[in-house]
């Protein structure tokens, strides 16, 4: 399944679902990680975490863990 975690910088795609329960399954959805929306990674730290996504007209930093968390549709 690709995810946030699996795009190179500048690469985008859209939001097919969420694999996370609870409490960081509300925490994406109150940061407006839902499904459909457009996610495009910006950059990558040098060890690979934490990746900087940008939707919805602003950035984001995620954990590589919770990025694999987020599945895509559809990646450019």
């Amino acid at each position: 399944m690709k995810t946030i975690a699996n795009l190179k910088p500048g690469q985008s795609g859209i939001v097919r679902k969420l694999t996370a329960q609870g409490a960081v399954k509300q925490r994406f959805l109150d940061m407006g990680i839902t499904r459909g929306v457009s996610v495009t990674l910006e950059r990558r730290a040098p060890f690979g975490d934490p990746l900087a996504v940008r939707l919805r007209g602003y950035s984001l930093s995620l954990r590589k863990e919770e990025a694999q968390k987020i599945c895509l549709e559809d990646w450019t």
